[in-house]
């Protein structure tokens, strides 16, 4: 396993009920064991009684934990394909690996299909969508801001050499200049980070938040990358990456364990001139025969 100071290095905060933990086996007891699920609830085409646009609800389901998975995503699974089929959520992977499934559950941002069910069954377990990001319908947020900005920053490599052709070999890294990634290309673009960040809250218009500014150093300090300055450019002003007060929820928030803080103090000190990035090393020469 690799060591990088980009994953999380603060120990994760997390409510009681999130700690992921093993699955707590079923109880010897052969009733069935029922875990109150509360939803967020909301469809912009639904009719209220009055005729205009039905308000958001909580709806509460009744879900046997014997009958069910371990993790949150297949209580929800199970309650649209036995319950409720008209609930809505994305899901895919199913692993920690898309982010597709990312919202508030019981209180904190993460990922469904890898956060344990609280096995207490008098305690509901509450889930929300992202907070402070527009809604589609029940549990999906409005993803095309977050995605604009993430297109905002150009994540590709970019290379000023004119004899520079795409495809035609590897660009030469060293083990050290790789290992400079490592917590950074793992992010998923989940939003669990930025939609957790209060300067992201009320400045997500112009504020890249923790996400993309994680995403944005990643390019930014790739040794193959020779845009660096040009895209720090892109940020000089007070709002683009300045607007982190080092709150650390990103941090805490992260389902991947990765430290978009650290990566934002990085920028921090690249926009000040407190540091630079280095210059790439070169290739030796190889002996002709």
């Amino acid at each position: 396993m690799y060591k990088s100071k980009f994953v999380q290095l603060l120990k994760p905060v997390r409510i009681e009920s999130l700690v992921f933990r093993p699955f707590a086996a079923p109880a010897t007891s052969s009733g069935p064991r029922i875990k109150k699920v509360s939803v967020y609830r909301w469809d912009p085409e639904k009719k209220g009684a009055n005729g205009k646009p039905e308000m958001p609800h909580v709806q509460t389901y009744d879900v046997d934990l014997n009958k069910c998975g371990p993790m949150v995503l297949d209580a929800l699974v199970k309650i649209k394909n036995e319950i409720d089929p008209t609930l809505t959520f994305r899901r895919s992977c199913r692993e920690g690996i898309c982010g597709s499934c990312a919202m508030n559950i019981s209180g904190a941002n993460t990922l469904a299909c890898i956060c344990t069910i609280d096995q207490n069954t008098s305690k509901p377990l509450k889930i929300y969508p992202l907070p402070h990001m527009y809604v589609v319908k029940d549990l999906v947020p409005d993803m095309t801001l977050f995605y604009e900005q993430y297109r905002s920053i150009e994540p590709w490599l970019k290379r000023k050499d004119k004899d520079f052709k795409r495809g035609d070999k590897q660009l030469f890294q060293t083990e050290k200049e790789r290992e400079k990634l490592d917590g950074l290309y793992e992010c998923i673009l989940c939003a669990c980070c930025s939609t957790s960040c209060p300067s992201y809250w009320w400045n997500s218009d112009k504020y890249l938040g923790p996400a993309i500014l994680l995403q944005a150093y990643r390019w930014i300090i790739d040794s193959r990358d020779q845009y660096a300055k040009e895209r720090l450019d892109k940020m000089r002003d007070a709002y683009s990456a300045y607007k982190c007060h080092t709150i650390l929820n990103c941090t805490k928030a992260c389902p991947k364990h990765l430290n978009p803080a650290l990566a934002i103090a990085e920028i921090k000190r690249l926009l000040m001139g407190v540091s630079e990035k280095p210059e790439p090393v070169a290739p030796k020469a190889t002996a002709k025969a």
